[in-house]
C-alpha cells in the first residue's frame, strides 16, 4: 500500500469513526486522532483555537452541542503525502442534531497531517461553510 493509499484508509475509517463520535456529543476519539506536538491549530467554521489546550477545549464544547449523527460524508477532492507530512482537501457533509435542532450542512475543508509513531495524526483543520449555491468546486476542462 502507497503512503497516500495508507492515509486515505485512515482518513476513511478512524478519522470517519472519530467525526462520527464528535457529531454525537463524543469528544473523545476525535481528541484521539490529533497530533500530540505543537503546533496544531482550527480555524473553524464556527470556532477557532491554537494550542493542544485551546484545541482540545474546543473539541469538547463543539461536541457538547452536537447529537444524533444521522450521516457524516468526508468527500476528499485532493490528498497527497511527503514523508511524515501529508495533506487533504474536500468536503464534509453532515447531518445531525445541532443545541437540540436537526440539521444538515456541508463544509469545505483542508486538513494537514503527521505521521506519529507510525500513525497519522491531524495538525491543523481549516473549515468553513460553502457559498450559496456552490455544491462543489468547478471542474477542469
Amino acid at each position: 500500500m502507497s503512503d497516500r493509499e495508507d492515509l486515505l484508509a485512515w482518513v476513511d475509517s478512524r478519522l470517519r469513526d472519530a467525526e462520527i463520535a464528535l457529531h454525537n456529543g463524543d469528544a473523545g476519539p476525535r481528541l484521539a486522532v490529533w497530533s500530540r506536538h505543537e503546533p496544531v491549530t482550527v480555524l473553524g467554521a464556527w470556532m477557532s483555537a491554537t494550542g493542544r489546550q485551546d484545541v482540545g477545549e474546543l473539541f469538547v464544547r463543539l461536541a457538547a452541542g452536537f447529537s444524533d449523527c444521522r450521516s457524516h460524508i468526508h468527500e476528499v477532492v485532493a490528498a497527497e503525502v511527503v514523508g511524515d507530512l501529508a495533506y487533504t482537501v474536500g468536503f464534509e457533509h453532515t447531518e445531525a442534531s445541532v443545541d437540540g435542532a436537526p440539521r444538515s450542512y456541508s463544509l469545505r475543508v483542508t486538513q494537514v497531517y503527521r505521521r506519529e509513531d507510525g500513525e497519522w495524526k491531524v495538525a491543523h483543520r481549516h473549515a468553513d461553510t460553502m457559498p450559496d449555491g456552490q455544491q462543489r468546486p468547478p471542474q477542469p476542462d
